[in-house]
């Protein structure tokens, strides 16, 4: 199929291309200052600053947050140790800066970091970045095209994302002082050019330097030596594994580049770690270590913003609405485990699944069950395969599921009692298909005469309360179901390491899926320990049609791609779908100033806020200082 997908760029020209009818800006062989992958972005190509923002916001004050786990690496990069918060394996976090940053109010589009511009050949086999000459290190020492190539190729060698996102990118050159040229070992992937600005760039002279004690760095190991950055912030102290603190970097020569303008407003960013769930929340709820809790669970956001400070209007609820559609949930089912290797056993968890009596009795009636991997956009499949996804899908028929040509994909719907037993039932029936048949209560494997065994990985008090009754329904069914929960850093190791049965998974989709769909669903990524494939899915035909995602030629050759593959994944019940909300809930102290346009697209921006002075005086001596 990649052969085929290739042809026509193999000799193509930009007439050729544009004849093809890829969406291929006029401007592909010259320097922009953003990218798109649909469309002009709507600050153009002169971007300033985002459009919600205070560019006047005052700087001070420190945000407080709390993680939950602990933390022994400041290097995020590698699969080994646990990453202190402030740091991330995918983009620069808060210490590093990418080449360009995504938006965080539009789709797809890209705003200058250290690079000031980029450029892309015609056939798209490669794409050139120009550094920002005012792009430095906190040293003093200026960011250089040697240290974008060393990180490109250290990333790609030791970053199981990384290494995937970027396959396709055979070397990085310099060819000129301050330019860098991506060389692609295929034509026509269009995403590719614009993904190259994801790139964080390391200090390549810190990282081959020696330490304090004369000891040789290495960026393929777990460290807690303070490293070198260019970001907007950089460590100022920790406790290994309880806390971490961040102070804003004064003169950091990127403060007026337009993505950091009106934002990373606080001059000290706190984060307290947690080993218990419980502890963590009732530390938000008196103040001093956590500013602003993310809120995921519906139980607590509807009964248990009742202590003092949320009733005397010092702690705050809101709801920010977001457009950028919503994060995949559900069971991760490991392949690797011999009893998951059947798509009828994989149908028949899934239909034991009672999402209804969750939703009434957990989440009272606020979660949405989730039915598509690219849910709330038009990426995900619906109804019948027709017109192009058809047929993609045709060459495939044999192979795939009789259902997903004749039958529009629906997960059990659990609205009476009947329904309950009418999907048990049918649960069973697929089992005994599949070579386990109940007996005395337990569900035996017919050859082997073991009972069928699940245990959920878990590492906190949710985990628990949503897994509880899908045991439940299981046990119903004769199966040993189990849930084991285990801290953070052994849950990470684990799911890393693909040690485990079933556990939820998040997988967050953009809306133009590329190069990133290898680490999700691709058989060499199923393969690499710490890849995002933790399912363990390896199948020649999902592996085609990533790469139909990938080499897709315009906006409706990709959506029927998308379609595709989301209806050969939702039919391979690889996950046991859980379910989303389109809303952001978040509750925060009243010592903020905060713009009165938040981006819908990720709800909101807590970068663009800022200590109120006056509110943050005025819980301190309420609370005696605790803010």
């Amino acid at each position: 199929m990649k052969a085929c997908l290739t042809r026509i760029f193999a000799t193509a020209g930009l007439a050729a291309v544009l004849a093809s009818g890829m969406l291929l800006p006029a401007s592909a062989q010259e320097w922009q200052t953003s990218s798109s992958l649909t469309g002009p972005s709507k600050y153009g190509q002169d971007f300033k600053r985002y459009d919600y923002v205070n560019p006047d916001a005052p700087k001070g004050g420190t945000l407080n947050s709390t993680v939950g786990g602990t933390f022994d690496s400041f290097n995020p990069y590698i699969v080994k140790g646990a990453s202190a918060a402030g740091f991330t394996y995918f983009g620069g976090g808060l210490l590093y800066e990418t080449l360009m940053e995504q938006s965080l109010d539009e789709p797809s589009v890209s705003h200058p970091m250290i690079a000031d511009a980029y450029k892309f050949a015609a056939d798209y086999s490669s794409a050139t970045y120009r550094l920002d000459p005012r792009a430095k290190w906190h040293d003093g020492k200026p960011i250089t095209t040697d240290d974008v190539i060393w990180s490109f190729n250290v990333l790609k060698a030791n970053s199981p994302q990384y290494g995937q996102y970027y396959a396709n990118v055979k070397e990085a050159v310099a060819v000129s002082d301050r330019e860098v040229e991506f060389r692609f070992d295929q034509k026509g992937n269009r995403e590719l050019p614009k993904i190259m600005g994801d790139l964080v760039v390391l200090p390549k002279h810190w990282w081959e330097g020696n330490d304090a004690s004369g000891k040789k760095r290495d960026v393929t190991r777990p460290t807690l030596e303070i490293p070198l950055g260019s970001g907007p912030y950089k460590v100022e102290s920790f406790k290994p594994g309880t806390e971490i603190v961040w102070t804003r970097v004064p003169d950091h020569w990127a403060a007026t580049v337009g993505v950091n303008v009106g934002r990373n407003n606080f001059d000290k960013r706190r984060y307290s770690y947690f080993l218990d769930e419980s502890a963590e929340w009732q530390a938000f709820t008196k103040g001093g270590l956590q500013d602003v809790k993310r809120e995921n669970s519906s139980r607590r956001w509807s009964t248990q913003y009742d202590f003092p400070a949320f009733k005397a209007g010092d702690v705050i609820k809101q709801v920010f609405k977001t457009t950028s559609g919503e994060p995949f949930q559900g069971y991760a089912l490991n392949l690797r485990r011999p009893q998951f290797q059947d798509r009828r056993v994989r149908q028949a968890l899934t239909l034991a699944y009672n999402f209804e009596y969750m939703n009434r009795t957990l989440f009272f009636g606020l979660n949405t069950r989730t039915n598509s991997y690219f849910q709330g956009q038009d990426l995900a499949s619906s109804g019948l395969p027709t017109g192009k996804e058809l047929e993609l899908l045709t060459p495939y028929k044999d192979k795939l599921p009789p259902e997903l040509f004749t039958e529009e994909f629906k997960l059990p719907v659990y609205d009476t009692p009947q329904a309950e037993r009418q999907y048990l039932r049918q649960a069973i029936s697929l089992f005994a298909e599949a070579g386990w048949r109940a007996s005395g209560g337990k569900l035996m494997n017919e050859k082997t005469g073991e009972q069928f065994k699940i245990e959920f990985l878990g590492k906190d008090a949710t985990d628990e309360v949503i897994a509880s009754p899908f045991i439940d329904s299981l046990r119903r069914l004769g199966i040993d179901a189990t849930l084991r929960m285990v801290d953070t850093s052994q849950y990470i190791n684990r799911i890393n390491e693909f040690d485990f049965d079933a556990t939820t998974t998040t997988l967050n989709q953009s809306s133009s899926p590329g190069n990133e769909q290898r680490d999700f669903w691709s058989s060499k990524a199923a393969a690499k320990p710490g890849s995002r494939n933790v399912m363990g899915i390896g199948d020649p035909i999902v592996d085609a049609l990533v790469e139909r995602v990938i080499f897709a030629t315009d906006r409706d050759d990709l959506l029927a791609a998308t379609h595709a593959l989301d209806r050969v994944l939702l039919w391979n019940y690889y996950v046991v779908p859980q379910y989303h909300r389109s809303v952001l809930w978040l509750a925060y102290w009243n010592k903020f100033g905060i713009p009165e346009k938040q981006p819908s697209f990720i709800g909101a921006d807590i970068d663009s806020w800022w200590i109120d002075k006056d509110k943050e005086a005025a819980l301190a001596a309420k609370y005696k200082g605790a803010n």
